[in-house]
């Protein structure tokens, strides 16, 4: 059997797993639903964007930025229970190639990705905020988001195969929170204290969010520095982080023993 399609056998595997137990990808999208419903309107009032524009155009483009990277959680606790229950090693013994059980489960979470950025953009609109540009942009805007979560998976693959068990969770949380706030996801790096704003603006997730609201027309928060309007960081590190957590997560599935 082929690398990829021993690995669409075990997307379709774990994809199954979802219809039959639907509430972790569930309260994963509800609990991004309540983060944009709080910072869009119980915060929403006190926060001014650069530049001028509507907070909620400014918010959504982040939101969706930063669910992709929430989705790093699931990969990592999936792979980590898999592991330490010895399915993957009931894998590694069968002739598949070894990036088969890594593609299987980054192809069930791209599946769930897409799902859940159009349930978020759904329910954007329904809340006020407008895609001013053009259906190409906005196509973009998805295809960077999508990016950003593939790479962001491989990390999560990567920290699930090395720490096995509630470390894997751990793990995760301790690298997504941090890297999700302090960004430009919910408010504009302009805002920040100069040093810190300049951490924030290196941070991948700011590249992705703030390339997205320039595809969207939506306020970008930023009318200065290198990279105001540019969209070429947001495809830079998506590509750099695959490069790095790809050979990674091969060296760590090498590394597990029955």
């Amino acid at each position: 059997m082929t690398t990829l399609r021993a690995g669409w056998v075990i997307t379709q595997r774990d994809l199954a797993h979802w219809v039959r137990q639907p509430w972790t990808p569930i309260f994963g999208l509800l609990f991004t639903i309540m983060l944009l419903l709080v910072f869009g309107f119980l915060f929403g009032g006190a926060i001014s964007v650069p530049g001028g524009g509507d907070y909620i155009d400014f918010l959504l483009p982040g939101m969706l930025a930063l669910s992709m990277m929430f989705g790093v959680e699931t990969t990592a606790t999936a792979m980590a229970a898999d592991a330490r229950r010895g399915i993957t090693d009931r894998f590694r013994s069968m002739p598949i190639g070894s990036a088969s059980v890594a593609l299987g489960r980054v192809g069930a979470d791209m599946v769930n990705s897409v799902a859940e950025l159009f349930v978020l953009i759904a329910g954007g609109l329904l809340i006020g905020w407008r895609i001013t540009d053009g259906p190409a942009s906005a196509a973009l805007a998805v295809l960077l988001l999508l990016l950003l979560r593939f790479a962001v998976l491989w990390i999560g693959i990567f920290v699930g195969l090395s720490f096995r068990g509630e470390g894997a969770t751990m793990a995760v949380q301790v690298l997504v929170w941090p890297i999700g706030f302090l960004s430009s996801a919910i408010v504009s790096a302009e805002t920040m204290p100069a040093w810190l704003g300049a951490i924030a603006s290196w941070n991948p997730l700011s590249a992705t969010a703030s390339a997205t609201r320039q595809l969207f027309g939506n306020p970008t928060g930023l009318t200065e520095g290198a990279l105001a309007g540019e969209i070429w960081p947001a495809v830079v590190w998506p590509l750099v982080l695959t490069a790095i957590f790809v050979p990674l997560s091969a060296r760590a599935y090498r590394k597990l023993r029955a």
